[in-house]
């Protein structure tokens, strides 16, 4: 999987320096041209939103997700172990959870052919997709990384 997670970085920098990009590109435009946008906003969240889903997987490949160590020096070692556990099987069901509703998002929208309600109106589709990717990658990631800590786990006994 780390093969997939690494191969989502670039579209996700990509999108990063593009987003960046359309708002500047705004900002010129509405400032020294006088010209105003109204697609720019909805084109950067939607780039953003692609961007932070879809490189997640890769930041729990990495345990890069912010967590909160207060208990691991205070427990024993044994304790310590069974609550890295529990929290990734609680970040598991978690993102599977949210990934399945990301999914019905998806469906909805597709179905329905919704679209924002801007004047440009992008379809919906585009970001549900996005979340809904990224949050199966990162339920599948987190799943791995569960089985690989219950394995080590009975492995050490």
């Amino acid at each position: 999987m780390l093969w997939l997670n690494r191969a989502m970085l670039l579209p996700c920098m990509l999108a990063l320096l593009l987003s960046a990009g359309i708002l500047t590109y705004s900002v010129f435009a509405r400032y020294y041209f006088k010209v105003p946008t109204d697609w720019q906003d909805e084109a950067a969240v939607f780039l953003l939103v692609g961007a932070a889903f879809l490189s997640g997987a890769y930041v729990q490949s990495q345990r890069g997700h912010i967590g909160i160590d207060a208990l691991a020096g205070i427990l024993p070692s044994g304790v310590n172990q069974v609550r890295k556990l529990l929290a990734d099987l609680a970040t598991t069901v978690f993102c599977a959870f949210f990934s399945w509703k990301s999914w019905s998002l998806f469906a909805e929208a597709v179905a329905e052919g919704q679209t924002t309600t801007s004047s440009w109106g992008p379809p919906l589709w585009i970001p549900y997709a996005t979340m809904a990717a990224g949050m199966t990658l990162v339920a599948l990631q987190a799943a791995l990384q569960t089985a690989r800590r219950a394995m080590a786990k009975d492995a050490a006994r």
